[in-house]
């Protein structure tokens, strides 16, 4: 039989021709019948059942050495090239740019939305077939150890952070740590290949690169480097700039506001260019991306005002990029930015709020409302450190809607800022658009 899909834990199982490797007894075979035919890998002693048609047994001496050799094994059947992605905010955006670039021509295996887990990684690589050209993964880190371990999977010959702030504490513990996490991915490619990361982010300065002998690349707006950023404007639907490259410029326009997705934008050119794609031909093909919902995604709102909807991610590095669009596009308006909690801080929550409080006081607004009991340490931090604005601190949403439609009108623009699992702030983003 042909395997299309791998697992190894029982409820991975979910299409036939899967490959699983298993190192406990199957009890009820009756649920995985209807996912024949079906490969199982096993070090367990195995008794031939005449009912269990379509079912194939490998024996072996160890189920996890066996799994590992699998994957290093139908991983090398490929030579194309591969895009890791990891970084604190932007890596979902900077892997469908990559996509949307290299799609035009070439058939491309891809991380679906941002679902990044562990969990995943065998079926992502079982994507990779023989009509496959090139592959883009994103690669998060939740823990130490996580990019390293997409690594074994996918073998990046180009990877790329998008920068780091502070986040996943609660498993890093420390800024350090996660720095040193997000740094894993220069074993990732087996410290070889090319390295693409943002000149100007403080913390990706930080990286340990003293042991990598692949190329950098880097990209930023203010700093010197491979590819730069410059004549940067907001304009209708995106942002319009330049990139210098190689004493040459290119000028470029993709969708979606904010000076981030300039970064995010110079990441997936260099990539590219990497690639084989010229710089001319990545323009036409990146103005026509689209960009992803729930990323700063413009509507149109109650009482004719305008919403920015960015409830797909909450750091505080995608707090201060939110927070910068809504000061550039909300010029001459009263501009209101609704905060959620910030999550997966452990033992830093506290410190990383105020964080978040003093970088709304620094770059300023006309109304503050949070929403959630640590969120308010945002809102006091803000004020104690000169913010000078409405402010206020609800425990939920409730009463958050009723607020709005007294204070906004045409002359307003709404940030709604949280995450894809802030389930309170993505209904009041819905409740708050126009309706038709």
């Amino acid at each position: 039989m042909i395997v299309y899909h791998g697992a190894y834990r029982l409820k991975q199982v979910k299409k036939q021709h899967t490959i699983l490797f298993l190192k406990q007894n199957i009890v009820d075979w009756e649920r995985l019948k209807k996912f024949f035919p079906l490969v199982l890998v096993t070090q367990l002693p195995f008794r031939p059942n005449e009912q269990l048609v379509d079912l194939t047994v490998i024996q072996v001496k160890d189920t996890d050495e066996a799994y590992w050799r699998f994957v290093h094994d139908y991983r090398n059947l490929f030579q194309i090239p591969v895009v890791a992605i990891t970084g604190t905010s932007g890596k979902t955006t900077t892997k469908e740019m990559i996509r949307h670039i290299l799609s035009a021509d070439k058939i491309i295996a891809y991380t679906n939305s941002s679902n990044n887990s562990r969990t995943a990684h065998l079926e992502y690589l079982l994507s990779i077939n023989d009509e496959t050209e090139a592959a883009v993964f994103e690669t998060a880190v939740g823990a130490p150890g996580d990019v390293l371990n997409a690594g074994k999977y996918f073998k990046p010959n180009i990877g790329i952070i998008t920068n780091i702030g502070a986040h996943h504490l609660n498993y890093c513990k420390t800024l350090e740590g996660y720095i040193h996490a997000k740094g894993e991915m220069c074993a990732a490619l087996e410290q070889k290949g090319v390295l693409i990361i943002n000149a100007d982010d403080q913390n990706s300065r930080k990286l340990d690169l003293t042991n990598y002998n692949g190329r950098i690349l880097k990209v930023g707006i203010y700093s010197s480097c491979n590819f730069k950023a410059c004549d940067i404007n907001f304009c209708k639907d995106g942002m319009q700039f330049t990139v210098q490259h190689e004493q040459k410029e290119y000028p470029m326009f993709v969708p979606g506001v904010g000076e981030h997705q300039v970064y995010n934008a110079l990441a997936a050119i260099a990539a590219a260019f990497e690639m084989g794609i010229d710089l001319p031909e990545t323009a036409n093909r990146l103005k026509t991306f689209q960009n992803l919902k729930k990323h700063l995604q413009v509507f149109e709102g109650i009482n004719g005002s305008t919403v920015l909807d960015d409830t797909w991610s909450m750091t505080t590095t995608s707090l201060e990029a939110a927070l910068k669009v809504l000061k550039e596009v909300g010029q001459g308006k009263k501009k209101v930015a609704i905060v959620g909690t910030i999550t997966d801080l452990g033992s830093w929550g506290y410190i990383i709020h105020e964080q978040a409080g003093e970088l709304i006081s620094q770059i300023g607004v006309d109304v503050l409302i949070t929403i959630g009991e640590h969120a308010r340490i945002m809102a006091d931090y803000a004020v104690k450190t000169g913010l000078n604005s409405q402010v206020y601190t609800f425990n939920n949403s409730i009463l958050v809607l009723n607020l709005l439609k007294k204070i906004v009108d045409e002359n307003t623009i709404v940030l709604i800022k949280g995450d894809m699992y802030s389930k309170p702030l993505i209904e009041l983003a819905v409740k708050l658009r126009k309706k038709n």
